[in-house]
């Protein structure tokens, strides 16, 4: 058994055996392993993803939920010692918005 390396995942799918021949076949052919092609796929499908209109706009929301997410867990964790959190959709605005009615 091979150790696990940094920086890389190892996948496991399940295939239709129909599939699973296919794809075997195809390697086989292209003279790579199965590891390789499956590695191809993943980098085609990728690659073919970001080319959609809408994936500009989903990877940006997606961003600003796990922003929102991260805001609420550390308030969270604020509150386990005892400071005061701010509103979590607020929570990277807050200093701004404090600087500019402190000047004014």
């Amino acid at each position: 058994m091979s150790e696990p390396r940094p920086g890389v995942k190892t996948l496991g799918i399940k295939l239709p055996d129909a599939l699973h021949a296919q794809f075997t076949l195809v390697a086989q052919l292209d003279r790579i392993s199965l590891a390789d092609a499956a590695l191809r796929a993943v980098e085609l499908y990728v690659s073919t993803k970001r080319q959609e209109e809408d994936f500009a706009a989903r990877a940006t929301a997606a961003l600003e939920e796990i922003e929102r997410e991260a805001a609420a867990r550390r308030g969270a964790i604020e509150g386990l010692f005892g400071e005061t959190p701010d509103k979590p959709e607020e929570a990277p605005k807050t200093p701004t918005r404090r600087k500019s009615a402190t000047s004014e």
